[in-house]
């Protein structure tokens, strides 16, 4: 493991969780810079879980990352269900900052890939404001396509290694951004790779969060769910349940899983 930091795991539903904290996750990050190597760095959420249930290509690329880290809080509990224990929540929302402002001083560079046209960029704005000498070295939105070999994607694979960022950030959400990464790491020219779904939405302002009563207490599904009804309301009111019963079925016994 490229992080090598003392680690527990937690086995939910197939997948190899990380006990790390937000700390460790940025101790983790420095290090792999500073020995100039490469890791992937993965997270989970109860949508994520329900995804490597149905889906074994991204249950294995999950597996085979070097950190997964717990980023819901349902899937905390259903560590804690299962036995385990994770020892927090973390989520992009909150998590991009603090990663910009550890990197800041460290002069770490980043690379910002998806999102909407002009989101991610906004992102960038944003962070740049609050941290002036962040060094984000290019922003790529996510709409182009990412059929290997295509011209788009070479097109976007030769960007990101022209510039040889320190941090990739992907915001393709769940499962595209995994199976991009999956098909082009080997010939990305990055250390760390992140995987952050709607991350570039929340720093840029695009997607509102719930307000703090809710996202620090379990229940930032409800408000997303709420804000975005439509759109999200079988992850949540059909993904939930099933994620709960899919964790009861592993507590008792009852399933199995192959790579």
């Amino acid at each position: 493991m490229s992080f090598a930091l003392p680690l527990s795991t937690v086995h939910v539903l197939g997948v190899t969780l990380h006990a790390i904290t937000a700390a460790q996750l940025l101790s983790g990050i420095e290090r792999t810079m500073v020995e100039n190597r490469r890791a992937i760095v993965a997270n989970v959420n109860v949508n994520a879980m329900n995804l490597a249930w149905e889906q074994p290509w991204f249950r294995a690329f999950l597996n085979r990352s070097d950190i997964v880290f717990c980023d819901g809080f349902g899937v905390k509990w259903g560590a804690r269900l299962l036995g385990g224990r994770v020892p927090e929540r973390i989520t992009y929302a909150d998590w991009m900052w603090q990663l910009a402002e550890f990197a800041e001083p460290r002069g770490f560079t980043f690379f910002f890939l998806g999102a909407r046209p002009g989101v991610a960029a906004s992102a960038a704005d944003r962070l740049r404001e609050r941290f002036p000498a962040l060094q984000i070295v290019g922003v790529q939105h996510g709409y182009f396509d990412p059929t290997p070999g295509s011209s788009e994607n070479e097109s976007v694979v030769r960007a990101v290694n022209a510039v040889r960022p320190n941090i990739l950030v992907l915001g393709f959400g769940m499962p595209r951004q995994e199976r991009w990464l999956m098909e082009n790491w080997s010939r990305i020219e990055a250390n760390v790779a992140l995987t952050g779904g709607a991350v570039f939405d929340y720093v840029s302002g695009e997607t509102r969060r719930g307000p703090r009563w809710m996202t620090d207490h379990g229940l930032e599904w409800l408000a997303r769910l709420l804000i975005e009804p439509r759109r999200l309301w079988k992850r949540y009111l059909v993904g939930n349940p099933l994620f709960l019963w899919r964790v009861i079925q592993q507590r008792m016994g009852l399933v199995r899983f192959q790579e």
